[in-house]
């Protein structure tokens, strides 16, 4: 089978970095699904494996997004059939999805939504389940069926990436919080307002008189999605009293001590989490997955695929990553078809 991977770490302008593979195809054992990948989507966790990873032997294959068509299933699958149509976000402890067909787990599986076609499906899964699990599994924020908004304030810092985007639209479907974004160009915060924002506000300039200028001085949950060292002392002066910080990226050091006095919780999301250590609530990724897609076919969240920059090989996802590695993309880059 096709596939793109690398067998050393490379800079992303180096045509080495990534190169098109043939390779065996799998066979699904135990609960596994064998995917046919239709189309894959690029995330930041990609590009920092490339760099981190120096392959022994064998070629590193990435990908972590994905929407396709079940090839073939394990004998002890229980949820889908082949000819489903799915979507995932794959685990980090396996080869990836740049491939033609993929291995999952069928419970981090869930049914792509009808009403979308395969690039548009695989932007979705690795952020929903990122943002999904952080404000609920790990902020704590209460659920409302009609999202309303006019609650408490919820902080998105860097809300017009990839997980920004979905996390603007899951907390408007799902919660009552004001959404409060951070962007720092004009493009940027625009795209912020489309999916939903409340507020956006400009996290290059001081961000505690311009929370005190919208009505929210303090806010009881911060969701830091970049830069966490950059923000963090001004996160530790507008988080409410008894607040929630939450972040997902690698920071620099920062001083957590200095929640202490507001009695405010950290918390750290890592979607893998599950798959990697096969946690016994692993099947709530199947479930979250398949109400984002519920969510999606009734018109209430729209998929965040900014842009499909070609087939699936190796000189297109090296463009994916350098736009990845640039900083300055929004939403998702998608990729379709071998």
């Amino acid at each position: 089978m096709r596939a793109v991977g690398f067998t050393r770490s490379l800079p992303i302008d180096d045509p080495e970095s990534l190169v098109d593979l043939t390779l065996d195809r799998p066979e699904p054992t135990g609960r596994d699904l064998l995917v046919e990948v239709r189309a894959v989507s690029v995330n930041p966790v990609d590009t920092k494996v490339r760099k981190r990873t120096e392959p022994d032997g064998k070629p590193v294959v990435l990908g972590y997004d994905a929407a396709g068509v079940v090839a073939a299933a394990g004998p002890e699958v229980t949820l889908f059939r082949p000819g489903d149509e799915v979507f995932y976000a794959g685990s980090i402890a396996r080869p990836g999805t740049n491939a033609e067909f993929h291995l999952v787990d069928e419970r981090i599986v869930g049914r792509k939504p009808r009403t979308l076609g395969f690039a548009a499906a695989a932007a979705l899964p690795l952020t929903a389940i990122t943002a999904w699990e952080m404000m609920f599994d790990r902020l704590g924020i209460p659920r409302s069926p009609d999202g309303r908004g006019g609650g408490p304030g919820l902080l998105l810092i860097g809300s017009a990436g990839g997980v920004g985007s979905i996390a603007i639209q899951l907390a408007r479907a799902l919660t009552d919080v004001t959404v409060i974004g951070t962007a720092s160009r004009p493009e940027t915060a625009a795209w912020a307002r489309s999916l939903g924002a409340h507020h956006v506000i400009d996290h290059t300039q001081p961000m505690a008189p311009q929370l005190a200028a919208i009505g929210h001085p303090t806010v009881p949950w911060i969701f830091s999605i970049n830069a966490s060292d950059q923000h963090f002392d001004t996160a530790a002066e507008v988080i409410a009293p008894q607040g929630r910080f939450g972040l997902i990226d690698d920071p620099g050091p920062i001083d957590v001590r200095k929640l202490k006095r507001k009695c405010a919780s950290f918390h750290w999301e890592l979607m893998f989490t599950r798959p990697l250590f096969g946690t016994p609530d692993m099947i709530e990724q199947h479930r979250l997955l398949n109400e984002v897609a519920d969510l999606v076919d009734a018109g209430r969240i729209k998929t965040t695929a900014t842009e499909t920059l070609g087939r699936i090989d190796a000189a297109t996802l090296r463009r994916a990553h350098a736009l990845i590695e640039s900083g300055r993309t929004r939403g998702k880059l998608v990729l379709e078809g071998f």
